[in-house]
């Protein structure tokens, strides 16, 4: 019985630890984006940001999307091969990597890099009492340091899943024509013929909220950060677990919400 009662606490307990969390995320963001509405706003700090997030994540965001459709290509190959049904390879590609993979494998990658970097940079800050100082000097810090960064992650992403649209779709053409033998021409008319707008701009909303929600995580995690270096490496875990775990979850739901 005593066990019983032990392994409830401490469900109870995990259960509770979440939703503070769940409570803390979200009063966060919403001061945030009050943060957004209510002038000044930092545009040079706005500007630095974009920058970092939109063009030095596109190397590793180009790569990821061209070696994914190529892949693509390749694998449903060889799936479709044994049905005779290698005429829908391109439509697979096309809708696969504008729909799903394009938004989640970018969303995760910009994860890793600059979520990880939004919260070492300002879990350093609060650790070594910078953010502190800035209260000091009349200055916000939810404005100067987390308001221009959800900004400019939730205006870059879906920049950066525009081209890794295009570079997954490529990398698929490129597999599609010079190893498994398709007509260059047949290829693209399949590929267009089946394309929707829809399909593009859901996977440029899913861009988008993917963008805010990498930067919330980044930036509430090394906010709430102590405990000197060592706090600041479990902030940096932190930001990146959650924001990947997030990104998947939130896929489905916007996945369900635009094609139920």
């Amino acid at each position: 019985m005593t066990a019983a009662l032990d392994f409830v606490a401490v469900i109870g307990r995990a259960a509770l630890a979440l939703l503070r969390a769940v409570g803390e995320v979200s009063l966060f963001a919403l001061e945030a984006v009050s943060h957004l509405l209510r002038p000044p706003f930092f545009w040079r700090q706005f500007w630095r940001h974009f920058i970092e997030v939109a063009y030095f994540s596109l190397p590793v965001v180009a790569l990821t999307a061209l070696f994914t459709g190529m892949v693509l290509a390749l694998q449903s190959y060889v799936g479709f091969a044994r049905f005779n049904a290698e005429s829908a390879i391109a439509s697979v590609v096309v809708l696969s990597v504008t729909r799903e993979l394009g938004p989640v494998l970018a969303g995760l990658m910009v994860a890793g890099r600059i979520g990880a970097a939004m919260a070492a940079e300002i879990g350093t800050m609060r650790v070594t009492d910078q953010v502190d100082a800035l209260t000091t000097l009349s200055t916000d810090p939810m404005k100067y340091l987390v308001a221009p960064r959800l900004l400019a992650a939730t205006l870059a992403m879906p920049l950066l899943v525009l081209v890794a649209d295009v570079l997954g779709v490529a990398g698929g053409f490129l597999v599609g024509t010079w190893k498994l033998g398709f007509v260059a021409e047949t290829y693209l008319v399949n590929s267009w013929a089946v394309l929707e707008t829809m399909d593009v701009v859901s996977g440029l909303v899913k861009a988008a909220v993917f963008g805010f929600v990498i930067a919330l995580m980044g930036c509430w995690c090394g906010y709430a950060s102590r405990g000197g270096a060592q706090g600041v490496g479990q902030a940096t875990t932190r930001a990146v677990v959650w924001a990947s775990i997030l990104i998947l979850a939130l896929d489905y739901a916007l996945t369900a919400a635009f094609f139920s």
